[in-house]
């Protein structure tokens, strides 16, 4: 990012329209707990939610970064796409910029991962009183903290810009290393756990980190670590004295330590991706094999069986990418083959799902089967028998969903399961069949399915869930009773959906 001077904080000769900008998705919590909020009547903006919507996510846009001075420059906007505005009377409301300084704040960090926002215009800072939001005061206090939260779903991967590799767990060593080149492999999935203000790091296994840098079967302070956010997705997770997680030693152990190098404390958090393997009608698995032909011929899943399902939610467009970081591509002679190139267009298919089984039609019209000696062609004008696919995930244990309200997860209030929740239940996967899994609620009980289309965690068997992978990181789920899972605006989670609508939709 080409640096500029930024005059503060009166803001002289800033030009906006000349800066590049760099967006990221998070929220803002006040010293009382509660979240920046854009109501949904006028301009309105508040302080008074405790818990997490679409209302107080904010994209921040970073348009100049001065990290020695551990400060940005940045505007907020909310998620009916107005920007966070302070006028001169002190008041804050959310619309269009009079000019090209209005709304522009100095983002400072500071200890424990605490911001503050500080207008470039007057020099006051932004705060709350637990309710209301305004912008007055130009002397600093603990009333102008806020407590940057990110929006990413909570099953996260942490990847080390400086090693290049992605955080993993071994329940088996009881450590944490960051040794991992592709993340594949279900140990590089973590659950993010916020809990009053601090962040535990949930492995696949259900294991925490704990500040002695080991794996421990319950959360506790000791697996409390406070968390530091840049704009951009970058985190460093520390224990608040001083000592930060970072890489040590040569098998690169993720330990607390007071000495970090080059920034090598800092880790990108990416939604955790998802990975499969697809068997074909003859029960075996794709697999490439001498790094370019696929054919279907593993009666067991190994990494050139892995594929990263690549998908865009608005059409029915896939790309599969192998642990190699190539792609399975259709090309002369209708062969499939694995040295697709992400750019070319051979490497793209359309699925088609029905009830579990999908359908991949190349980039020659042509629907991809299985020849007798197991290799993979597009010649079929029609989907048929030998045009017939399962999957599988590979690296997801369990689910943590999320829709349009909120989280699926249980409450004390009510005995259906909910879909707003601020966090969420694991549902564990158990294979059944290809693409149908039972789901196992945390205390060891199955889901089970009312008259009324609602659930309940406590069944005491197992039913058959259809999983449909309708994005890069998007599912739908087709109940027992035949209707898609939604989310319903009262908050209950129903199956009652012929159709797959938006509210029909998870993150995963």
């Amino acid at each position: 990012m080409p640096h500029q001077v930024w005059h503060h904080p009166h803001g002289e000769g800033l030009d906006a329209s000349q800066v590049p900008t760099r967006r990221s998705e998070g929220r803002l919590i006040s010293w009382a707990g509660t979240y920046l909020t854009a109501e949904n009547y006028g301009n309105k903006i508040t302080a008074v939610a405790k818990g997490l919507g679409r209302r107080q996510t904010w994209e921040l846009k970073v348009c100049n970064e001065q990290d020695e001075d551990c400060q940005a420059v940045v505007r907020l906007q909310s998620i009916y796409g107005h920007i966070l505005l302070p006028e001169g009377d002190g008041s804050v409301y959310c619309g269009c910029p009079r000019n090209a300084q209005h709304g522009y704040f100095l983002l400072r960090f500071h200890r424990h991962g605490k911001w503050t926002l500080q207008c470039m215009i007057t020099g006051r800072y932004l705060e709350s009183d637990g309710e209301d939001v305004f912008c007055t005061s130009r002397v600093l206090s603990a009333y102008h903290m806020w407590a940057p939260r990110p929006a990413l779903h909570v099953h996260v991967m942490l990847y080390s810009p400086i090693t290049c590799c992605y955080v993993r767990a071994s329940p088996e060593q009881g450590c944490v290393w960051v040794d991992t080149p592709v993340p594949y492999l279900e140990e590089c999935g973590f659950l993010l756990h916020f809990h009053e203000g601090l962040y535990h790091l949930e492995s696949s296994s259900h294991h925490f980190l704990s500040q002695s840098d080991r794996l421990v079967n319950r959360p506790s302070p000791q697996t409390a670590f406070h968390l530091q956010l840049r704009p951009g997705g970058q985190i460093a997770l520390g224990d608040g004295e001083g000592c930060l997680l970072y890489p040590q030693g040569s098998h690169a152990l993720l330990a607390l330590g007071s000495s970090p190098m080059g920034g090598e404390e800092w880790f990108v958090l990416q939604h955790c991706t998802a990975w499969i393997a697809i068997k074909a009608k003859n029960r075996k698995f794709i697999t490439i094999v001498s790094d370019l032909e696929v054919c279907a011929s593993s009666e067991r899943m190994t990494p050139m069986s892995f594929f990263q399902y690549k998908s865009n939610p608005n059409t029915n467009a896939i790309q599969l990418r192998s642990v190699t970081g190539q792609y399975l591509a259709q090309r002369s002679h209708r062969a499939v083959v694995g040295d697709g190139q992400k750019q070319e267009a051979s490497a793209i298919f359309c699925v088609n799902w029905d009830c579990g089984k999908i359908a991949l039609q190349a980039a020659n019209g042509r629907y991809v089967g299985v020849t007798s000696d197991g290799f993979l062609i597009a010649s079929s004008l029609h989907p048929g028998p030998c045009e017939e696919f399962r999957i599988r995930l590979v690296n997801r244990p369990f689910l943590a969903l999320r829709g349009r309200y909120g989280y699926v997860g249980t409450s004390s209030e009510h005995d259906q399961m909910q879909c707003n929740m601020d966090q969420p239940d694991c549902i564990q996967l158990l294979p059944c069949r290809q693409s149908i899994y039972h789901f196992q609620a945390q205390g060891g009980t199955f889901w089970s399915l009312t008259a009324c289309g609602t659930f309940r965690p406590w069944g005491k068997f197992a039913l058959n869930f259809c999983l449909e992978l309708r994005g890069t990181n998007l599912l739908a789920v087709l109940a027992p009773n035949g209707y898609y899972i939604r989310a319903d605006s009262s908050g209950v989670l129903l199956a009652d959906s012929e159709a797959i609508t938006s509210e029909c939709l998870w993150e995963f």
